[in-house]
């Protein structure tokens, strides 16, 4: 079992190929497994203008107004059918994120999920990312 106390937090997305889009992400090193939980999908500008169009929604306004009339018209993105969150597990490799520009520390994975949740709230999906944490510090 690895305690609670040692398991280690990151700040970035640790998966997903639009994960810096995600408003939502938790992090998590258990041991040398690497819990990853994304959600709340916001793509750029250039993407929201395209899946607005395509959906016939007309928007309104400029900057963060027109923002604001995508989220009350749009609102976040699905990330995969019918989830707008959702949480993997991946094995680690050993080695860290030491690139320059980032230093970020994120251990590098094996990019194969060894487990997955979906989840369709915040609340689930951040009671989901602990629980899988609990789950793989057991394994």
């Amino acid at each position: 079992m690895i305690p609670e106390a040692e398991w280690k937090w990151f700040g970035n997305a640790g998966h997903f190929v639009c994960g810096n889009w995600c408003r939502f992400h938790l992090c998590t090193l258990v041991g040398n497994r690497l819990v990853s939980t994304v959600g709340q999908y916001y793509p750029d500008s250039q993407v929201r203008e395209i899946l607005a169009k395509s959906r016939n929604v007309e928007l309104s306004g400029k900057g963060d107004a027109r923002d604001a009339d995508y989220m009350k018209k749009i609102g976040y993105e699905e990330i995969g059918y019918h989830r707008m969150f959702e949480t993997m597990v991946f094995d680690t490799t050993g080695e860290v994120c030491t690139d320059i520009e980032c230093a970020c520390g994120l251990p590098k994975i094996i990019p194969t999920d060894i487990d997955f949740d979906a989840y369709n709230t915040a609340g689930d999906a951040a009671a989901g990312h602990m629980a899988m944490c609990k789950k793989w510090a057991n394994q």
